[in-house]
């Protein structure tokens, strides 16, 4: 009778290895599962796992976050079914399009091969599995409800990449109409108003204020242009090393939350990105501790809403409510606080902290809405005005110069 090797997973999260003799690999798994194990992988005793868990050659192509989502759903599915997790995750990694996943999957197969947990494996890839997806899985597997939190985290992922596309697609057009108009811009000042700025000059003209100011641009722009480069590079680098600093990114983080109108939007994102984190952390089984820092790691390019977090975690440990440590921080609304502290109250925090994520979702997409609405003929008028008045520059002393010529 063959015999089977085994790696499986209890209630409590240890792991163990075994092995039991039977007719079939079904029957090993049925056995194991009744026992109430998680099974982490299985296979017979003749079989060689040499050529499955080579590792191939890492690729630098870049691992999207739709990809991501598919992984987890796709595990989601396979686990849920009753697929071992090794071999769920090697048939994954197997018909992974994406190199570069591929690799890391391949590793991972052979961490939990080997006996690691899996969010252990995946905590050796922060580049493709981050804090939250590492949290969550760990939860997963001490809850023994893993397939479950694999669909929270997908569910989640899609979420932000949803909202991630609708924020491109709102600003990508403006941006591409700007980039153009500024072409066509700069093409007329460096090539056209120069030549209509000889002749002028060739008759003496007196010219007007206006013609003076786009003609001085001109020239600046013409003869200046690799200084105003340096000058632009050394800028964006400056502001660059300032904001690496805490004392320049916080600057930071305050002024784009002043910004009119746009201001309201960015704390949008952030508190509905915060929020919605937490929500998921919580009901996946992440105590409040630890799902605040894993928040505190995620907002570390905002240090308003991570000093907020760090406060919270301490006032937390101290033994008080989170409501009332987010309030007297000033990061979050005291519309977000109270909601909090009647779900602290009624003992249904998920609850209510997922009622606010989705209240600042439609926030956002209202935001959106009326910005593409708004957008497009703000900047016609903008974009028309400016070449507007640099066209009649030029054209004010034409006329002026038909006029005398007639006269």
């Amino acid at each position: 009778m063959p015999r089977f090797i085994y790696t499986v997973q209890d209630s409590q999260g240890n792991v163990t290895t075994g092995s039991m003799e039977s007719d079939d690999e079904d029957n090993v798994i049925s056995n194991l599962q009744n026992k109430g194990y998680f099974i982490l992988s299985i296979q017979s005793e003749k079989e060689s796992a040499k050529g499955l868990f080579a590792l191939r050659k890492k690729s630098s192509g870049k691992v999207s976050g739709r990809e991501i989502c598919f992984f987890g759903e796709q595990l989601s599915t396979l686990v849920a079914g009753g697929v071992p997790l090794v071999r769920a995750l090697s048939l994954l990694s197997e018909n992974s399009e994406n190199k570069s996943l591929q690799s890391v999957l391949f590793q991972v197969t052979k961490d939990v091969s080997s006996g690691s947990a899996l969010h252990k494996a995946l905590e050796k890839h922060p580049q493709i599995f981050d804090d939250i997806w590492v949290s969550l899985v760990s939860a997963g597997e001490v809850s023994g409800q893993l397939p479950l939190v694999l669909r929270q985290i997908t569910s989640y992922k899609e979420t932000q990449e949803e909202i991630k596309g609708k924020i491109i697609t709102a600003f990508a057009y403006p941006a591409v109409l700007l980039m153009l108009s500024m072409g066509v811009l700069f093409y007329f000042v460096i090539f056209i108003v120069p030549v209509f700025s000889q002749i002028f000059t060739d008759f003496g003209m007196k010219l007007p204020a206006i013609t003076k100011a786009v003609m001085g641009f001109s020239y600046v722009v013409r003869n200046y242009w690799l200084i105003m480069i340096i000058v632009a590079i050394g800028g964006y680098w400056s502001f660059k090393s300032y904001i690496k600093t805490e004392s320049g990114l916080l600057a930071w983080n305050k002024f784009q939350f002043s910004i009119p109108i746009v201001g309201g939007f960015i704390k949008s994102i952030n508190y509905e990105r915060c929020l919605t984190t937490m929500s998921t952390l919580l009901k996946s089984g992440v105590s409040i501790i630890n799902s605040i820092a894993v928040l505190e790691t995620a907002f570390k390019q905002n240090l308003i809403i991570q000093n907020a977090l760090k406060k919270a975690k301490n006032d937390i440990t101290s033994g008080k409510m989170i409501s009332d440590s987010f309030k007297r921080s000033g990061a979050f609304p005291q519309f977000v606080t109270d909601m909090m502290l009647m779900g602290e109250e009624s003992g249904k925090l998920p609850d209510m902290i997922d009622v606010l994520s989705v209240y600042y979702k439609e926030q956002m997409d209202q935001f959106l809405r009326r910005f593409s609405a708004m957008i497009d003929p703000l900047l016609m008028v903008i974009i028309g005005s400016v070449i507007g008045t640099v066209v009649m520059s030029v054209y004010i002393p034409i006329f002026q110069l038909s006029q005398i010529k007639g006269g």
